[in-house]
């Protein structure tokens, strides 16, 4: 990625005082004494960093509210004027965009439905070059790490420096104690393969569930994230959009008031020692599985050859049906939830189906 903006780091964004940043307000603007109430509120609470409102609201379905539309815009102008926060709202097109800068809003979102649309990514990348608007892209709405990392680099290539990635969880058919799956592992592989890039974590979105907020947001903060955003409404339980995910200004205070905040790095030795000692064993560990994994593919190789000598099908439905169901039980008696169990075997099956199939058409 040569000739491209730098990514500055989260310390050198506007109004950042500590790690979290914090981004609040409501999933939607509903009417101006709404929004100004709540920041007002959120303002008083002295914890929260931007202050961020939906105006176009993209819907799953017609019908239901979408948004006020760029009539909210003077709402959030004077937001900023009367509190002096900062403020964000979502984009979806180059039009939005547009809008946007011309009332001076300080930073913007794209949403996962946007993100997943390299095309209109590239739109909005190219409405915002040459200006000072901060951007932050949220993951695209299925697990793809690449799409991400995409959207983010045509946002960098329009001359933008104050970028953020937010992850907010992918949909999922299967239903969990999660709106969106948070699939932890994407963000985090994100953030080593863009070191400088701010990510802040969307417990809102990830959880549907204001009761799950606390939990999520402390894992983020344990994770290392750099920042939260958290939908926060004056009256959440007469919300017009997301009403079960968001909460008060009085529970947002209490929230980020209840965080444990560690730090990723330390200077003292003996623990220091005691850390390293422990990694050995992880790496100790993670030799035998590969041992352990490579003998099990060399069996299925092995089986492999008498299914071809016999004529018979790769999958055999019930046995494998079996083993997952076999394997969670076990994994249960053990400590390991059921959802690692499930991705792990049908990791390790794929690979086993994959050299079967080398094998059967040789």
């Amino acid at each position: 990625m040569k000739n491209l903006a730098p990514i500055l780091p989260i310390e050198n964004w506007e109004n950042y005082k500590q790690r979290p940043l914090v981004i609040a307000g409501p999933c939607s603007a509903e009417t101006e004494k709404q929004v100004l109430q709540t920041a007002i509120e959120i303002a008083e609470s002295k914890k929260v960093d931007i202050f961020r409102a939906g105006l176009w609201k993209p819907r799953t379905r017609p019908g239901t509210f979408e948004g006020v539309g760029s009539v909210g815009l003077p709402w959030l102008k004077r937001v900023k004027e009367e509190t002096g926060l900062p403020v964000a709202t979502e984009v979806a097109n180059a039009k939005h965009a547009y809008e946007a800068l011309k009332y001076g809003i300080d930073y913007i979102w794209i949403g996962a439905r946007t993100a997943v649309n390299p095309f209109a990514v590239q739109e909005i990348a190219d409405s915002l070059e040459g200006s000072n608007v901060g951007v932050m892209i949220k993951n695209p709405i299925n697990p793809d790490l690449d799409l991400w990392m995409g959207g983010i680099e045509r946002i960098r290539k329009a001359g933008i420096s104050k970028i953020a990635a937010i992850h907010r969880g992918f949909s999922n058919y299967e239903k969990t104690q999660y709106r969106n799956i948070p699939h932890w592992q994407l963000a985090v592989e994100l953030k080593q393969l863009m070191p400088d890039l701010p990510v802040i974590c969307d417990p809102s979105h990830i959880t549907g569930d204001s009761s799950l907020l606390y939990e999520v947001s402390q894992k983020a903060m344990d994770l290392n994230y750099e920042g939260l955003m958290i939908e926060t409404h004056i009256d959440p339980e007469h919300a017009l959009s997301d009403a079960a995910q968001q909460v008060t200004p009085n529970e947002l205070k209490e929230i980020l008031s209840r965080l444990i905040m560690r730090s990723p790095v330390s200077s003292d030795k003996g623990f220091l020692d005691v850390l390293g000692e422990l990694r050995s064993q992880i790496d100790l560990f993670d030799d035998q599985l590969l041992n352990i994994l490579e003998q099990r593919m060399n069996v299925a190789k092995t089986i492999a050859k008498y299914k071809k000598e016999n004529n018979i099908t790769i999958l055999q439905t019930k046995r494998w049906t079996e083993i997952i169901k076999k394997s969670i039980a076990k994994g249960e008696q053990k400590g390991l939830s059921s959802e690692f169990i499930d991705t792990l075997f049908k990791a390790i099956h794929q690979e086993s189906i994959n050299h079967q199939t080398k094998i059967m058409n040789e």
